[in-house]
């Protein structure tokens, strides 16, 4: 048995033959289907007046983290341009500000700690105690002194005072 003079349907090779030839010739019969992938009108929009509307199908879809992070970049976007807003209000603010304006500002800050200095002076002066130590008798001083000198170097020697 030959495998390559064979078909496995058991058929003779010029039946076989006869049979490829027959459907290679069928299937080159039929027509090429093309699919195009872009379409132009080629009809002429009218002269005057208005185009009538042609249906554009949109099959587009949108991620959900693209979504998420369009919505985040918005809001992000928002907040800052909130706080660069507010920013200008103070530094506004600010750049009209006077010698009396400050002075205007300051001087209740200034009255209160005034006001807790003194009371807290007077709180501070009636909680010490008068006290009078007297001492009697007689009072000595008693003072030693050591001086070991000692030299371990040509350039360098070392005194070590020790007083009590």
């Amino acid at each position: 048995m030959d495998p390559l003079n064979t078909t496995p349907s058991g058929m003779p090779e010029s039946e076989a033959a006869a049979e490829a030839r027959r459907l290679l010739a069928e299937w080159a019969g039929k027509p090429v289907q093309h699919h195009p992938t872009s379409f132009r009108d080629e009809t002429e929009p009218p002269a005057f007046g208005t185009t009538p509307p042609v249906k554009q199908d949109d099959q587009r879809t949108v991620p959900a983290w693209a979504a998420g992070i369009a919505v985040a970049s918005i809001g992000v976007g928002a907040g800052i341009t909130g706080i660069g807003c507010g920013a200008w209000l103070v530094l506004q603010g600010l750049a009209s500000v006077t010698l009396n304006g400050a002075l205007m500002v300051t001087l209740p800050f200034a009255g209160l700690a005034m006001a807790a200095t003194a009371i807290g002076g007077a709180i501070g002066k009636a909680r010490t105690a008068v006290t009078k130590n007297v001492y009697e008798g007689p009072v000595t001083h008693h003072t030693e002194i050591h001086n070991n000198s000692t030299t371990r170097a040509a350039f360098f020697a070392r005194t070590r005072n020790e007083i009590r």
